[in-house]
């Protein structure tokens, strides 16, 4: 049963980043098309904006791509899972957002290039309550931790097992 999950995960990585790759060709080689052939869109800003775009592609690539052993084609590695939420999905949100803004580009001008600016926008927002979880965190963290020294001699907690994992 692990095997199946791992082949699963397998496949669906390997269609992801097969997805993820075609998209960016698509895209990137149209905007240098389109630029190329109009002259219009700023080639400078497209590269700097576009580098995170592609390290985010590298490091899913590495971290995703399923491995496999040359000699026998068996499964090695089936990657980290793609569809796993958090930095993960930021990453690939990276991506899309990139994509979205150059095709905004190619239609209305460089001035959709702030489009971009949701990124670091949304990267801080998200940075911001993870900030203010692992300070609820430490808050409590560290008061079970003086309690340890203040408290040594108080009373064990009353109750069953099943009903302090309730309280």
């Amino acid at each position: 049963m692990a095997q199946k999950a791992r082949k699963d995960r397998a496949k669906s990585n390997a269609v992801a980043l097969n997805n993820l790759h075609i998209g960016s060709l698509a895209v990137n080689s149209l905007f240098l098309l389109l630029h190329f052939v109009f002259r219009s869109r700023s080639l400078l800003a497209w590269f700097i904006l576009s580098i995170p775009s592609f390290v985010c592609q590298f490091i899913l690539e590495r971290t995703g791509r399923p491995s496999f052993d040359p000699t026998t084609k068996a499964l090695k590695s089936a990657g980290e899972d793609l569809a796993a939420p958090g930095l993960t999905e930021y990453m690939f949100d990276v991506v899309w957002v990139t994509w979205a803004t150059s095709i905004l580009v190619v239609l209305f001008g460089n001035w959709a290039w702030f489009v971009w600016a949701v990124l670091p926008a949304y990267g801080a927002y998200k940075g911001y309550g993870l900030m203010g979880t692992a300070k609820q965190m430490a808050g409590l963290g560290g008061m079970s931790g003086m309690g340890d020294a203040a408290g040594a001699g108080a009373a064990p907690p009353s109750g069953n097992r099943k009903q302090r994992r309730a309280a």
